[in-house]
Parts: C-alpha cells; sequence; structure tokens
C-alpha cells in the first residue's frame, strides 16, 4: 500500500502520548473549575458595567479616586487610553450612575460619555444557561452531520476532538481567572467551527484513501492515517495561519472588549490543529482497529 505525499511524519507512534497529555490538561482544567470556578463577566453575573470615554488620557488611579468620592466600592478597571471600564458587582441605580459621571464631567470636562450595561440575577443566569446550551446543541448537529456523511466513529472522533478544543480553552480561563462573557462563548463556537472544519478536511481524505487501501492489520491502518493527514497538513496550516495572524492582530490592536475574544480564538484555533492531527485522527483509527478484528472473527470458517 503507497500513497505519495511531501510529509513523512509518523503521527501514529506518538499519539498515545498526546493523548495523555491532553488528558492530563483536562483533569488539571476540571480540578480548576471545581476549585476556582469561572471568572464570570457581568454578562453571566449580577452588576453593572459603565464605559466612560473622557477625550482625554484616564488615569486608573483618578478614576478609583472618582468612583471612591461618589461613594462606591472601586470594582474592577480596566483603562483603555481616553476610555476606562469599569465593572460593578451590584447593579448600580441611576442616581448612582449619574454621580459617577459628574465625578468624570468634574475631572476631565463636559466632554466626558458615558454607556451603561446592567445584568441582573435571574437574566444573568439564563445567559449562562444558554451559553452552554448553545455550545451543546451545536456539538451535537455536527456529531449527527459527521455520522450521516462519514460513519460513527468518524463522528465519535470528531466530538472528542471538538470538547477537547473547547475545553481546553475553558481550563485556560478558568486556570489564570480570565473572564469569561457573551464575546467569549462567540469565540467558543467559532473555534468549535474552525475545529470540526480541519477535522472533516483530513477524514474526508481517511475516506478517499481508505477506498483504494487494503487494511489487513492496525500497521496498514496507521499508515493509511499518516498518510492522510500528511496529504492535508499543508492546507491545515495554511488555514489555521491566515486565521490567527487575523486574531493576532485584534489581540495586539484592538480594544479591551475583544481582547479575550481575541486570546480565546488564538488557543482555540492553535488547539483546533493540535487535535485534528494528534488526537482525532488516531482516535479513529483505534476504534477501527477494533473492527479489524470483529471482521476477521466473522470471516473465520466454520469447523467441521
Amino acid at each position: 500500500m503507497h500513497f505519495k505525499y511531501n510529509f513523512h511524519i509518523d503521527f501514529m507512534k506518538h499519539s498515545k502520548k498526546f493523548m495523555l497529555f491532553s488528558i492530563i490538561v483536562t483533569l488539571l482544567g476540571v480540578v480548576f473549575l471545581f476549585s476556582e470556578g469561572l471568572n464570570r463577566g457581568v454578562d453571566f453575573k449580577a452588576g453593572t458595567t459603565l464605559d466612560i470615554n473622557a477625550g482625554k488620557t484616564i488615569e486608573k488611579a483618578k478614576a478609583k479616586e472618582i468612583i471612591t468620592n461618589a461613594g462606591e466600592p472601586t470594582g474592577i478597571i480596566t483603562p483603555g487610553g481616553e476610555r476606562v471600564s469599569i465593572r460593578f458587582d451590584k447593579v448600580l441605580s441611576q442616581d448612582e450612575v449619574i454621580k459617577i459621571k459628574q465625578g468624570f464631567v468634574t475631572a476631565y470636562g463636559d466632554k466626558v460619555s458615558l454607556e451603561e450595561n446592567t445584568v441582573d440575577t435571574s437574566l444573568a443566569d439564563e445567559l449562562a444557561q444558554k451559553a452552554i446550551y448553545a455550545v451543546l446543541i451545536a456539538s451535537v448537529f455536527i456529531m449527527i452531520y459527521v455520522a450521516i456523511r462519514f460513519e460513527w466513529r468518524f463522528a465519535v472522533s470528531a466530538i472528542v476532538a471538538l470538547l477537547h478544543d473547547a475545553f481546553f480553552v475553558i481550563s485556560v480561563f478558568s486556570i489564570f481567572h480570565l473572564e469569561v462573557n457573551l464575546t467569549f462563548v462567540a469565540a467558543i463556537l467559532t473555534i468549535v467551527g474552525y475545529s470540526i472544519n480541519d477535522t472533516i478536511v483530513i477524514f474526508d481524505r481517511i475516506r478517499e484513501n481508505l477506498r483504494f487501501a487494503k487494511i489487513k492489520n492496525y500497521d496498514d491502518l496507521k499508515h493509511l492515517v499518516n498518510a492522510s493527514v500528511s496529504q492535508t497538513l499543508t492546507r491545515s496550516i495554511n488555514t489555521v495561519l491566515t486565521v490567527f495572524v487575523g486574531a493576532l492582530l485584534l489581540f495586539i490592536l484592538g480594544g479591551e472588549s475583544i481582547r479575550n475574544f481575541s486570546l480565546a480564538m488564538l488557543i482555540g484555533l492553535l488547539c483546533g490543529a493540535y487535535s485534528s492531527i494528534l488526537i482525532a485522527s488516531p482516535l479513529w483509527a483505534m476504534l477501527k482497529k477494533n473492527s479489524l478484528h470483529s471482521g476477521r472473527k466473522t470471516a473465520a470458517p466454520a469447523k467441521s
């Protein structure tokens, strides 16, 4: 059985080591999620966020002073040049918002503008639940699609890789206590899309090669997977790099409001490429290996 491709890399040789690494990271993420939880932003937690634009550079110390003079707890202050974002863990009344704005007007002049974003407890809980449902529903439909287009082994492998990517990003945000909000959910759903795209490209090549291959044992199966991944490696790398550069520029040049979205995308893109090549494909081979054994037993002649 011979295939032509430019890369000669034995991806299957160390597949168990990569899977062990992923399992360790996943378990570490579970520990942090249960012990630390997620740093839920105002979208998933009751509170008020004020985005203030003064037309002048706002110092963090000055913003803290203005809020303290207004009689409010400091909150989480995120400066960004002429803009500052302040998140409070309680819902501010209109009088309290006006008092804070007046403090900035006094310090920076009449050009101060303020944008208020308030979420109450019931809405925060509802948004958190719907975010989880969105990821789960997307995963179920992807699994059904892959199972219909390919076979159940491809579907199981694709979903394992997909959930691995999503959970890896969630684990990183939990470990470093980064804020999780609606833009983070958008990033997770985007990552799911790119991850399944990479996986489908490789699976499509595996299925095509499988049609002309004579698989007699697990070594033949490993060779087929190595060849298929190698044949699609250039395309996978180019696709990831193209999107990665865009996400990196957003992370460097974008504002604070999309910083975590960009970071989640950067981590997810790298993780998606890794899982498609080193998790999904080897896992499919392992599942397919069992069918080779069962096929052999079925084909064995009956003893008279």
